[in-house]
């Protein structure tokens, strides 16, 4: 634990980590936030991913292995506050761990190496919580990458670097693609490129998903335009066997992502 305790919320220190709550500042500074344990615990599990970190006493005698692993690789550790965390936290309830690290997309043709099987793409997903909780079902599914299209959400916001549960640091993500190009790459590699939506003509249970699948997920409100409908190989719905209307977009990507996953394994 470098210095004595943070309680200056104005103190520059904090000052620089607080500007990072905004998105303009995180391209600026190439990095961000990445708040409580489960997050702080996959960032530094890569390296040189992140910058320092920021702890309560508290949640220094709750997680003292995840101070103790920082310390082990040369993370300066801040204690705080708890009015510094509360400053630096976008959470009503702080859990007193933050880390400031350095932003980890990658490029599309990097994503893309190797031979991928099963990738998700958003396009104009605004919503960060559904975004991160998306990031999190590809992982679980065992996807190759995820793609945030130029028209999505920031996947470095607070509140979608959260809903990925660490999963924003275990596969690659690439950030500003237009879709076009997107699909287009993805066809080249052999992907076979699905848009999920309601207005599809076929659902999961018609369709062979057992070669390489891209899904493409649209708004949480109007879901895909038409432009990327026709860009796609074919547009897929989720059945509904009840009476409820729809599935919301992380719901939907995942009952997708795990369709995919399933028929894959099943082939070898």
């Amino acid at each position: 634990m470098s210095g004595s305790e943070l309680t200056n919320v104005k103190s520059p220190r904090v000052k620089a980590a607080r500007r990072l709550t905004k998105r303009a500042f995180r391209d600026q500074d190439r990095k961000f936030l990445a708040e409580g344990p489960q997050a702080v615990r996959e960032a530094l599990r890569l390296d040189g991913v992140t910058v320092e970190l920021f702890a309560t006493a508290e949640a220094e005698s709750r997680h003292p292995e995840i101070v103790a692993e920082a310390a082990s690789r040369g993370v300066p550790v801040h204690r705080a506050s708890g009015e510094v965390m509360a400053e630096l936290s976008q959470t009503v309830t702080p859990q007193g761990l933050l880390a400031v690290c350095r932003l980890v997309h990658v490029p599309l043709e990097e994503a893309l190496t190797g031979q991928p099987t099963l990738v998700a793409m958003l396009a104009h997903v605004r919503d960060p919580g559904n975004a991160g909780t998306v990031m999190r079902a590809a992982d679980a599914a065992g996807a190759d990458c995820v793609v945030f299209t130029d028209a999505s959400v920031d996947p470095y916001n607070g509140k979608c670097v959260r809903a990925s549960a660490g999963s924003l640091f275990h596969l690659p993500v690439v950030t500003g693609a237009p879709v076009s190009d997107a699909v287009r790459r993805l066809k080249e590699r052999g992907l076979r490129v699905l848009a999920a939506d309601g207005a599809g003509k076929h659902t999961l249970d018609d369709v062979d998903l057992s070669g390489p699948t891209a899904w493409i997920f649209g708004n949480e409100a109007w879901g895909l335009p038409e432009e990327i409908l026709a860009e796609a190989d074919d547009v897929v719905r989720v059945p509904i066997y009840g009476q409820a209307e729809s599935l919301n977009l992380a719901t939907a990507a995942a009952v997708c992502l795990y369709a995919s996953a399933r028929a894959q394994r099943a082939t070898t």
